[in-house]
């Protein structure tokens, strides 16, 4: 059975930091790409960031640029995402996802975690 477990999440201040990791089991990863999304109330989901099996080539949305930073460690089946300068507009449930075609498929992912809760208060 394949799992994406996030974890992390949690409340912190404007300016903060938070480090989220998304725990894959189930089956091998070699060859996925992973990415995160999240989602706020009354939002669509939306595209943070996503990394590719190599490692080499990351990609980012916009609002998360310069802030966010995602890597994984094929060794432990993990994907992290470290978010710093955190904004009250940050505030979402952060999704895993993994997807063997194109991270710029958002519909075409094949896996998804149940989700962190981040909160960031003004």
């Amino acid at each position: 059975q394949v799992q994406l477990v996030e974890s992390g999440g949690g409340l912190v201040q404007a300016g903060g930091s938070l480090r989220l990791s998304c725990a894959a089991s189930g089956r091998t990863f070699v060859g996925y790409a992973m990415g995160w999304f999240r989602q706020a109330p009354g939002k669509e989901r939306e595209f943070v960031a996503a990394i590719y099996w190599s490692a080499v080539y990351a990609y980012y949305a916009d609002s998360v640029k310069g802030r966010f930073t995602i890597s994984r460690d094929n060794a432990k089946n993990t994907v992290y995402l470290q978010m710093n300068s955190l904004k009250p507009e940050d505030a979402a449930v952060y999704y895993c996802a993994a997807t063997r075609g194109s991270y710029r498929d958002y519909d075409g992912y094949d896996y998804w975690g149940q989700g962190t809760q981040v909160t960031v208060s003004s």
